[in-house]
Order: structure tokens, then sequence, then C-alpha cells
């Protein structure tokens, strides 16, 4: 073999090998009945890891301590609840709820529905106990459905 394929093969397994390097597998099985939140949750790891922390994505964008956070950490959603569904969704198409940071639509139509649905079900699922606050588990998580009728759309 020549010495220039021999680098290039090697190159080649070098690239290949830190490519999977960092990447972490998603937390959603991939069943019939769970591929619309297992496709939100492959969104989720493409377009919010930069920003947001969520073990089910294997993204780890928020800031681990306050005093060093960028501008553009958002919140963990390991720790953080956001139940129901819709209002997912309204971050979602809204740039999150300030409107400051996070990209108005970074996801639209359906894929919009399927990451809400992944946040809603899975996010809070480290919280801490603290008394007197409902944890994220008993709390529902709607659908969109639901929540169009009851706003009369």
């Amino acid at each position: 073999m020549s010495r220039p394929l021999k680098l290039t093969l090697g190159c080649l397994a070098l690239g290949l090998a830190l490519a999977g390097c960092g990447h972490q597998k998603l937390g959603v099985p991939l069943t019939a009945a769970t591929a619309d939140v297992h496709h939100g949750a492959v969104l989720f790891s493409e377009r919010c890891a930069g920003c947001h922390t969520f073990a089910y994505a294997g993204t780890h964008g928020s800031a681990a301590n306050v005093r060093t956070a960028q501008y553009n950490n958002g919140p963990n959603f390991d720790i953080r609840c956001e139940r129901p569904i819709a209002r997912v969704l309204y971050a979602i198409e809204n740039g999150g709820f300030s409107g400051a940071i996070m990209p108005q639509n970074v996801v639209v139509g359906q894929d919009a529905i399927d990451v809400a649905k992944f946040v809603a079900t899975y996010a809070g699922s480290k919280a801490p106990h603290v008394p007197g606050v409902t944890p994220c588990s008993q709390k529902t998580v709607g659908s969109i459905s639901q929540e169009l009728a009851s706003a009369g759309k």
C-alpha cells in the first residue's frame, strides 16, 4: 500500500472516530406509538442543542453556573417543567417567552408540534422535589387539539 493511500485511510479513520465523540444517544424510544415524539427529539437535538440542556435529546447547551452563563444559554429542560404542550408550542412560535434570544419558529408546522410533544413529555424529569410545588410528572401534558378547542379555534 502506498504512503499517500495509508495517510488518507488513516485520516479517514481518525475523522470517523472523532465524529462520534461527544455524541449521546436520544433517550426516546422509536416505536410506532412514539414516532412523533422521537422525531421531536431528533429535531430538538439538531436545532436546540446549542442553547438547551436536555438529557433525553443528548444536549448540553445550558450554563451549569449562572455566573459563567452566556446570553444565549437557555433553560435546562432536565429540571424545568414545561407543561402543557400549548405552552411549549407558544415558546417555539414566539421565540421563548421573552422573545429576546430564541429565534421564532425555529421549527414550524408538524415539526413544531412534534418538538412541543417531546419537550412537554420529558421536561422536568430531573427536577428536585420542592415542598408545596406540584411535580412535573403530576401535571398534564395536554394535547394541541384540546388546547385549540378550549381557545375556541
